[in-house]
Parts: structure tokens; sequence; C-alpha cells
């Protein structure tokens, strides 16, 4: 009876939030259906289950599009298992939905889940551009507090509603190209948030055009002509001074794909120097698209898992 009660307190509270959600975004009831049918499912599926979950930017006031959400089966047994975070970055341009619909991140994880009893971390993709073909990079710019919006309000919200494991060491953030290059800032500026990256196909760190040059342009149009700020959000210059023990990384990128390639090579060696554990993979006649990004998912997955820690169910 103490479980069942805990399980509808726990409930109750996320419908209540969903209510909120939907207020806030202006949508009504009917965004959150998907999610509340969820929650309320004593069923467990043979399959991970994928469902949109609108996330406020309740702390940095981003407009993001929804949030899409795989949960694997063992998510649905009781007691709920409290489960640890893979979060996967889409590129520009792009959509959250890219992971699952040209990404195969819900194939890859079901497949674990289908050998593992069912259990699997949670993805969560949410937005990171507000639009379709916008750039953020990720970071708090003079336009939008995106990087507030990655380590505040979707750790809150993916936390409350699913009954994760806390933030840190059971988290993960990977990302495709300019969501790779998302993924290694993140963490090693976040590393409580975020202990473990992947960076598939992504540049040596913000940058607004497709290359790793255009950093004059990034300081001007990203961190409002501040070079210092700039600084502060470069990968090489955070792994170098090493200040995130604990933090290990994943780069993985196409050999025909110059300018990736050459910033995983060379993040790679940084962190290798810094003490910072990390992995490398070039991929032969690899190139900048889902057929790269998807083998990137699927050749980390193993590791992401290992690292977060997945409990037994």
């Amino acid at each position: 009876m103490v479980l069942l009660a805990n399980t509808l307190v726990g409930v109750n509270a996320a419908l209540d939030y969903l209510r909120t959600v939907g207020d806030v975004a202006g949508t009504g009831p009917a965004e959150g259906i998907g999610v509340a049918q969820l929650l309320l499912s004593r069923k467990v599926p043979a399959t991970g289950q994928v469902v949109e979950v609108p996330i406020p930017g309740t702390a940095s006031h981003f407009a993001a599009r929804p949030a899409v959400v795989w949960v694997p089966p063992a998510w649905y047994q009781r007691p709920r298992p409290q489960l640890p975070v893979i979060v996967l970055l889409h590129g520009t341009p792009g959509r959250p939905v890219d992971w699952v619909d040209s990404g195969g991140a819900a194939d890859v994880a079901d497949a674990w889940a289908a050998q593992h009893h069912g259990v699997a971390p949670i993805l969560v993709m949410p937005d990171v551009n507000g639009t379709y073909t916008a750039d953020s990079e990720c970071v708090d710019s003079p336009t939008a507090k995106v990087e507030t919006y990655l380590t505040r309000d979707v750790p809150r919200v993916v936390s409350r509603l699913f009954g994760t494991r806390p933030p840190g060491p059971a988290w993960a953030v990977a990302g495709l190209s300019e969501g790779g290059s998302c993924a290694v800032m993140l963490a090693l500026r976040h590393p409580t948030v975020f202990a473990t990256f992947g960076d598939y196909a992504g540049l040596l760190g913000p940058r607004v055009g497709d290359s790793n040059g255009g950093v004059p342009d990034t300081v001007a149009e990203l961190f409002g002509g501040s070079q210092a700020a700039f600084a502060a959000h470069d990968p090489a210059t955070l792994l170098a001074a090493n200040r995130a023990p604990g933090i290990a990384g994943w780069f993985e990128a196409g050999d025909a794909d110059t300018d990736p390639a050459a910033a995983a090579r060379t993040l790679s060696a940084v962190a290798t120097r810094a003490g910072v554990e990390n992995r490398l993979v070039i991929v032969p006649g690899g190139g900048h698209d889902f057929d790269l990004f998807s083998q990137a998912l699927a050749d980390s997955y193993p590791w992401l898992v290992g690292r977060v820690s997945v409990p037994a169910p």
C-alpha cells in the first residue's frame, strides 16, 4: 500500500506539472496527453516508447520546441526504477525528433534493452535552437539562454517527470554536428550535470559557420564581442585546464568530413594530455550525414551506458 500510495502521489504531481506546462505553453492539456497516458500506464511494453514532452524555459525563458523522450520497458515496472539519462542533441538545421527519425536512437536503445531485461537509460532529445534553421551553439547568447535551458530547465523537468537518477555521473550528453560541439562544451562547463559526453562530427567549439574558422563572427554574434566569454566556452581551453576530474568523452567523425575530423583529433589529443579519458574513432569514408551520426551513436552507446551505470532491474 505504501508503494502504491507513493506511486500515485508521484503521478499526480507529474500530471499537475503537465497541466501547468499546457497553461504556460498556451497549448492546453491536450498537448501533454501522451505523457499523461505514459505516466498512468501499468503495462510493461515489449519495446521502449517515444513521447513528446513540452519542457518550458522556466529559468532560461528559452522558447523551446517540445522535446522527444524514449522510455525503456523497465521504466514501467513497479516500483519504478530510477534510471540514468542520455541527452541527445540535434544539429542545425534540425529538430529534436531527428535522432529518432534519422539517427536510429530508439532502435539502438531498444536493441540494448531487449538484451538487458528491458533496462536502458532514458533518452532525452531536447530542442537546442528554437527553430529549424537557428544556430544557438547551446550558449547563453544575447538572443537566447540555451545553455541555461539545457543545464537547468531540462534536468529539472526530466528528473521530476520520470523519476530519474540525479544529474551528474548518471547523466551523459551527446550530439551530432552542432550538438556534438555542444555536448563537449556542456559537460566540461557543467560536470555536476553531465559527467560524460559524446561528440559526433562536431567542430572545435562554438562556431556560427560550418568550419573551424569564423571565430570573430562567433564572438560577435554569440558572445556580444567578449573574447573572454568565448574562451570560457572553448573546449580545447576547458580540456587543457582539466577542472572536471571524472569527465570522459567519445569523439567520432568521418575522415571525409574534414573540419569535424580535424576537430576530433585535436580535442582528443588535448584531452589525453590533460588526463581526460576519451575514445577517438575516425570512420573511413565517413561524411557529415546521418549514416555517420547513427553509426557514431551505435558505436558509442555501450560505452555511454557503462559510464552512466544502468542499475539492475
